[in-house]
């Protein structure tokens, strides 16, 4: 398979190095006009372009890593050298609908919200696509599965994967610098106590992933009465930790619904 990824930013250099990394026989192409930020990128599965043209009729999927303002400028550059492709889009508000008119319903569409984890192939990616383009839409699931967990949602949820996906790794990783700002308090060195907090988050990650189940059921196997962690889990409530985040979510969602209007 070859993948053109077209946006060498955060996301798109943070897939680039996922696919090579976790998939097997992927061949990707990425570009960016600056190519100096992506240029220690460059190996034998990642070439690298200043030309989004470069090979991208070869390519199996081109995915879409770039800012909306760029989208047409972008397509109308492409189009006339590509047939019949999979266009995997991470534009944030771009709708399906609107991507298939741009592209005047030549190639398939589908929509796709990954974070900057699929470099360590830990993404939380969603993926919508339309009822005609199921095949090409489970062929994009298949490679978005090798960087982490990739899940098939309604378009309609696609704003809101973008916040509790994407955005969702900034709000994880400003968890993790209080509690190792509370860690250098209470007596720990600046690197063992980011070290504590990161993988004390990362097996609580992997304790809902692997069980399924609520994660109340699990506080509970740490919660005992009268116990530390009951005590510090309520103060953090009578400081608004759970009221706080979900209107941060919320806040961030209701900004995305602005930028569309």
């Amino acid at each position: 398979m070859r993948v053109h990824i077209i946006g060498g930013g955060n996301l798109g250099s943070a897939l680039a190095i996922g696919i090579s990394k976790f998939t097997k026989n992927v061949d990707v192409v990425m570009t960016r006009r600056n190519l100096q930020q992506i240029q220690s990128l460059a190996s034998d599965v990642i070439k690298i372009s200043s030309s989004n043209k470069f090979e991208i009729d070869k390519a199996d999927i081109i995915i879409l890593t770039i800012k909306p303002y760029q989208v047409d400028a972008v397509l109308q550059e492409i189009l006339p050298h590509i047939s019949q492709k999979i266009i995997a889009s991470a534009v944030s508000g771009c709708s399906i609908h609107s991507l298939e008119e741009k592209t005047n319903h030549a190639h398939h569409i589908v929509r796709i919200m990954p974070n900057i984890a699929a470099q360590f192939g830990a993404s939380a990616t969603c993926i919508s696509y339309s009822e005609s383009s199921k095949n090409v839409g489970t062929q994009v699931q298949d490679l978005f599965s090798q960087l982490g967990i990739a899940v098939t949602i309604e378009e309609k949820l696609m704003d809101g994967a973008t916040v509790l996906g994407a955005c969702g790794t900034a709000y994880a990783l400003r968890y993790i610098r209080a509690a190792m700002q509370a860690g250098i308090e209470i007596g720990f060195d600046a690197q063992t106590a980011m070290a504590i907090a990161s993988q004390t988050v990362k097996g609580a990650a992997l304790m809902t992933l692997e069980e399924k189940v609520h994660p109340e059921q699990l506080i509970d196997r740490v919660t005992t009465p009268q116990g530390c962690t009951i005590v510090g889990l309520n103060e953090m409530e009578h400081q608004g930790f759970s009221s706080s985040l979900i209107k941060g979510i919320k806040t961030s969602f209701h900004k995305i619904k602005d930028m569309k209007s």
